[in-house]
């Protein structure tokens, strides 16, 4: 694990693997996970690539940072990149990854050779809903969501409860720190790229879990229309997709990367 310090002077837990001449790929996690998330992506990809994950701002180890914003995210992986000296990176991020991920595609096309979006969507879900969690969990912390957290991430055909990653990820859920978990639902409560997104000029895949309830399919769908190079791939999962069917997904990240 490396300690950085963002633009803003706030630590950022990163972890690298691999040889770090070859080509980059940086992970990005979502809500109330951490970097371990991406262990079945370390052991593909990490004999190939320069691995980068991290642990989101409010999550893992890295530092609760309250009044955060979609770009405050997106801002926060150009200055890992900019701290490992990455030029251009592969991005694949999942679920508020993915969403950071558009957002950087407007901001820094530059900085990527393509963008995979994972369980995403260019606005997820309601406002009024994530602003309503935020202050639940302030309140109660968030016992309650990592009780009913295996039916929104994990389908009924996944043996979750025998999977040593996903018990690991809820794990990770159950010591995310409440004020940590509150910034980035309100930062997702006023994320909404769905008008911005035809913009985005760097190739992206839209890789959609086939039983997610919370990005389906036709989020992914509205990403290939609107994006200009924007391909679609669904992988019969629920919303960690590359947890419940990791090879697929391995499979779809590695031949979409390959050509970018």
């Amino acid at each position: 694990m490396t300690l950085i310090n963002n633009r803003n002077g706030q630590q950022l837990a990163v972890y690298s693997f691999g040889d770090a001449a070859h080509p980059a790929i940086i992970f990005s996690n979502s809500l109330g996970t951490d970097h371990g998330m991406w262990q079945s992506q370390v052991a593909e990809f990490s004999q190939h690539y320069y691995v980068i994950c991290y642990d989101t701002r409010g999550h893992g180890k890295s530092s609760v940072i309250e009044n955060t914003s979609l770009t405050d995210l997106a801002n926060d992986v150009l200055d890992i990149l900019d701290h490992f000296q990455v030029e251009k990176a592969h991005f694949c991020g999942i679920s508020m990854g993915g969403i950071t991920g558009l957002q950087l595609g407007l901001i820094a096309p530059e900085r990527f050779l393509s963008i995979t979006i994972a369980n995403s969507a260019a606005k997820i879900g309601q406002e009024a809903a994530w602003l309503s969690r935020a202050t639940t969990v302030e309140a109660d912390g968030l016992a309650n969501i990592v009780s009913t957290t295996h039916t929104r991430w994990f389908s009924d055909k996944f043996d979750y409860i025998h999977d040593a990653i996903a018990q690991k990820t809820i794990q990770s859920l159950s010591v995310t720190e409440p004020k940590g978990y509150a910034a980035s639902c309100r930062a997702l409560a006023a994320a909404d790229l769905r008008e911005e997104i035809s913009n985005i000029q760097v190739p992206c895949l839209a890789l959609c879990g086939g039983l997610d309830p919370v990005t389906t399919v036709a989020d992914g769908k509205l990403m290939q229309e609107r994006i200009p190079q924007c391909e679609i791939a669904i992988v019969e999962a629920s919303h960690l997709s590359n947890i419940e069917q990791p090879v697929q997904f391995n499979q779809v990240l590695s031949a979409f990367i390959a050509k970018h």
